[in-house]
C-alpha cells in the first residue's frame, strides 16, 4: 500500500470514530460494557455533594481521580433540592450542575443515583417530608399522591441533567432508578415501570438505566429493561452473589454497585474500623474477574444540619454527624492507608494518573474559647417563632405544622395542681423523636398525666437556622446577670483566628447533646455524652481569615459544663463512648 493512501485512511478512520455518536452499553457477546463501541469497565467511588462543601468538590475530585478511578457515584437528594413543594434549590452547595462540572474537569464519569428514595443514610431517605402532610400516602408505591409529586420533581430535575448525559457530550454515563427497592415491602413493579418510563421519556430512549439491590432484593428490585446490579462488602461471597447477578443478566457484565470500603457510626455504638488488607484482597479479585466495581464510600463527608438518618431494623439506630465512614478519603479529605492499598490495587489494571499525589490538607490548632450563655431558649421564644402560636386541641406532628427540621416546643396547662407524684406519659410509643418534658421551666426526666389526656395546645415551630447568621445579634453574648439555665440554653462567643482558615475540628468536652452554628453555618448535631464521635468537623471555608470576627454558638439541649469551653483540634476524635 502507497504511503500516501495508508495516512488518507489513518486520516478517514479518524474522522469517522470522531464523528460517530458518543455511547455507554452493553456488549452480551463479550460481557462487557462499551464506550464508543471500546470495551471499557469502570473503576468508581461514591462521593455526596450534599455532604462535603461546594468550595472543597475540585479537591476531594482530584484526589479521587489520582487514586486511579475513572468514575464516581453519586446521589441527588430531592429533599436537599426541594425543601417545600414547588420550591427549589440548586445553589450554592446544592448546585448539582457545577458539580457535574467539577466531575467533567477531572475526566471523571459519572452514575448517577437519582432516587427518588436514597437511602445513603440521609434525613428521610432523601424523600421530603412535606409528603407526610398527606397522612395516607404510601411512600415509594405507585400511590397517585406519591406520583405525582415524583413526577412533578423529575419534570425539574432531569432537564437540567440531559445536557450532562454522556451521548449528549457530558459525562454522566448512567442512570439508576430507585434504590435497593427489593428491601422495601411493597414490591411494586406499576411503580417501578413508571419511574423507568417517566425517566426515558425525559432523558431519552438512549439512556442506560440500571438498577442496585442487595443479593436477597433482586426478584422484587429489578425490571426487565432495566440493567440489574448487585451490591455487597469484603466479607461476602463474591462468587454467590455474582452468580445470583447473572441469573438475571446474563452475559452481562459484573457490577458492584456498592462494594463497602467500611460502614456508618451510629450514636451510642463504636467507631467503625474495617480491614485494609481483606478489602484490598477482594477489590483485586473482583478485578481478575472483570468486574465493574464502585466503592462506597470512597470519600464519606458529614451530615451538615439535621440531614443525618437513621437505621431502624430491630431498634432505632440515629447515625452520628460525621460521615467518615472509614472511607479511603477521610472525612476531612486527607488520603489513608486504605487509599493507597486501593491504590496500589487499581495500578496492577489500569494506568494510574502522572503526578503526585495531593498531600492532606493543613489543620489548625487553637484555643480554649470559653462561651457565655446568652440566655434560656425559652427567653427568645418571640424572636424563634415570630408569628402566633399554633392551636390544636392535641397535639400535631411536625409535619402537620410545615415543621420539617429542627426543633418544635408544645406548651400546656396542667388541669390540676398535683400534691403526689403523677406518671406523665405517651400511649403508643407516641413519642417518635427525642423529646425534652419541662414543668415550668425546669428540665424533668421523660403525654397522659395519670389517667388525664392532656389537651389545648399551644404549638411553637422554631426558627432557629434562619436568625444564625454572621449578620444577626439575636444570640450575641452581653453583660448581664443571667441565672442557669434551666432547660434548653443558648451559649455564645466570638473568636479570631491568628492565622489561615486551615480545617479543624471542634472539641466539646464536658457538653452534652446540642447543635453548632459557626458563622450562621449548622455544623451539625453533637452528642459528648453519648459517642462515639467527640469532635466536630469545622471545614476551613466556613472560617473567616485572621483579624475578622468569627461567631459561634451552641444550643445545648441539656446539661452545659461548669466551665463552658470548647477547643479546636488538629485531628478528630472520633471513638469515645459512654454507655
Amino acid at each position: 500500500m502507497a504511503p500516501g493512501l495508508q495516512l488518507c485512511l489513518l486520516f478517514l478512520l479518524q474522522f469517522l470514530l470522531e464523528a460517530a455518536p458518543r455511547s455507554f452499553e452493553v456488549d452480551r457477546q463479550r460481557g462487557v460494557f462499551l464506550l464508543d463501541r471500546v470495551p471499557f469497565r469502570y473503576v468508581s467511588g461514591s462521593i455526596h455533594y450534599s455532604r462535603v462543601p461546594s468550595p472543597l468538590w475540585s479537591d476531594r475530585l482530584h484526589k479521587m481521580r489520582m487514586s486511579g478511578l475513572n468514575a464516581v457515584q453519586v446521589y441527588v437528594p430531592w429533599n436537599y433540592h426541594e425543601p417545600q413543594p414547588g420550591v427549589y434549590n440548586f445553589q450554592g452547595n446544592r448546585d448539582l450542575v457545577a458539580f457535574l462540572k467539577a466531575a467533567s474537569d477531572e475526566d471523571l464519569l459519572v452514575i448517577l443515583r437519582p432516587g427518588p428514595y436514597i437511602c445513603a443514610e440521609w434525613e428521610m431517605g432523601g424523600l421530603p417530608a412535606w409528603l407526610l402532610q398527606k397522612p395516607d400516602i404510601v411512600l415509594r408505591t405507585s400511590d397517585p399522591d406519591f406520583l405525582a409529586a415524583v413526577d412533578s420533581w423529575f419534570r425539574v430535575l432531569m432537564p437540567m441533567v440531559q445536557p450532562w448525559l454522556y451521548h449528549n457530550g457530558g459525562n454522566i454515563i448512567s442512570v439508576q432508578v430507585e434504590n435497593e427497592y427489593g428491601s422495601y415491602f411493597a414490591c411494586d413493579f406499576r411503580y417501578m415501570r413508571h419511574l423507568a418510563g417517566l425517566f426515558r421519556a425525559l432523558l431519552g430512549d438512549q439512556i442506560f438505566l440500571f438498577t442496585t439491590d442487595g443479593p436477597r432484593g433482586l426478584s422484587c428490585g429489578t425490571l426487565q429493561g432495566l440493567y440489574s446490579t448487585v451490591d455487597f462488602g469484603p466479607d461476602d461471597n463474591m462468587t454467590e452473589i455474582f452468580a445470583m447477578q447473572q441469573k438475571y443478566e446474563p452475559n452481562g457484565p459484573l457490577v458492584n454497585s456498592e462494594y463497602y470500603t467500611g460502614w456508618l457510626d451510629y450514636w451510642g455504638g463504636n467507631h467503625s474500623k474495617w480491614d485494609t488488607k481483606t478489602l484490598a484482597s477482594r477489590l483485586q479479585d473482583m478485578l481478575e474477574l472483570g468486574a465493574n466495581v464502585n466503592m462506597y464510600m470512597f470519600h464519606g463527608g458529614t451530615n451538615f444540619g439535621y440531614w443525618n438518618g437513621a437505621d431502624f431494623k430491630e431498634i432505632y439506630q440515629p447515625v452520628t454527624t460525621s460521615y467518615d465512614y472509614d472511607a479511603p478519603l477521610s472525612e476531612a479529605g486527607d488520603p489513608t492507608p486504605k487509599l493507597l492499598a486501593i491504590q496500589s490495587v487499581i495500578s496492577k489494571f489500569q494506568e494510574l494518573p502522572l503526578g503526585p499525589f495531593p498531600l492532606p490538607s493543613p489543620k489548625m490548632k487553637f484555643g480554649p474559647v470559653t462561651l457565655k450563655l446568652a440566655g434560656d431558649l425559652l427567653n427568645f421564644l418571640n424572636v424563634l417563632c415570630p408569628d402566633e402560636p399554633i392551636r390544636s386541641h392535641l397535639p400535631l406532628t411536625f409535619e402537620a405544622v410545615k415543621q420539617d427540621y429542627g426543633f418544635l416546643l408544645y406548651r400546656t396547662q396542667l388541669p390540676q395542681n398535683l400534691t403526689k407524684p403523677t406518671p406523665l406519659w405517651v400511649q403508643n410509643n407516641g413519642v417518635r423523636d427525642r423529646a425534652y418534658v419541662m414543668l415550668d421551666g425546669g428540665l424533668i426526666q421523660p403525654l397522659v398525666l395519670g389517667n388525664v389526656v392532656l389537651t389545648d395546645w399551644l404549638l411553637f415551630p422554631l426558627n432557629i437556622d434562619a436568625l444564625m447568621d454572621s449578620k444577626n445579634r439575636v444570640f450575641e453574648t452581653q453583660e448581664r446577670n443571667l441565672k442557669s439555665p434551666s432547660g434548653p440554653a443558648f451559649y455564645s462567643a466570638t473568636f479570631q483566628l491568628t492565622g489561615p482558615p486551615w480545617d479543624t475540628f471542634l472539641y466539646l468536652p464536658g457538653w452534652t447533646k446540642g447543635q453548632v452554628w459557626i458563622n450562621g453555618f449548622n455544623l451539625g448535631r453533637y452528642w459528648t455524652r453519648r459517642g462515639p464521635q467527640q469532635s466536630l468537623y469545622v471545614p476551613g471555608p466556613l472560617l473567616l481569615p485572621t483579624g475578622a470576627p468569627n461567631i459561634i454558638t451552641l444550643l445545648e439541649l441539656e446539661h452545659a459544663p461548669p466551665r463552658t469551653q470548647i477547643q479546636f483540634l488538629d485531628r478528630p476524635l472520633f471513638n469515645a463512648t459512654l454507655h
